[in-house]
């Protein structure tokens, strides 16, 4: 399945940090960064969740939550939220169910072997929860803040029903 913009995601519940569960539909009415990541410890990934732990006072003013995504076991993802000090909830995707919804799962090459993995992608969906902007094959520079920049245009664009 591969969603567009514009078009409504489909709803998900996740296990995630904190012995919680996240179910998108709960977040309607806020936007959602929604971040996958290959291996939680790894430099890359520790780097992009500090890019987004750092910025999490200008997503919360842009009414947006952040969630980052891999298919580390919820043990692993719990050690890397707390050693990382990440202010937001990491989902523990498994058996690939999310993984699946955005179709991040692509075959890659590491040391001239081919395996699945999870290609860095994010999604920033709308408070309507509808997919509002995506990138795929994400390089981390500078990568959070474009998000950040995205999801404050999108904020400041929707009309505020309060």
């Amino acid at each position: 399945m591969t969603l567009s913009i514009g078009q409504p995601v489909p709803d998900f519940t996740a296990t995630a940090t904190g012995d919680t569960t996240v179910t998108l539909s709960e977040l309607k009415g806020r936007q959602v960064v929604v971040y996958f990541y290959p291996k939680a410890s790894t430099p890359g990934c520790t780097t992009e969740g500090g890019d987004f732990r750092d910025r999490k006072a200008a997503f919360d003013a842009a009414n947006t939550v952040i969630l980052g995504v891999s298919r580390d076991g919820i043990r692993a993802q719990e050690n890397f939220k707390a050693k990382q000090a990440f202010n937001f909830a990491l989902i523990s995707d498994k058996d690939e169910t999310v993984c699946g919804l955005f179709d991040v799962i692509k075959l890659k090459k590491m040391y001239g072997k081919e395996h699945l993995g999870i290609e860095r992608s994010t999604f920033l969906i709308d408070a309507e929860g509808r997919l509002a902007r995506e990138w795929r094959g994400v390089k981390v520079p500078g990568h959070a803040q474009e998000v950040l920049e995205a999801a404050q245009a999108l904020h400041d664009g929707t009309p505020n029903d309060a």
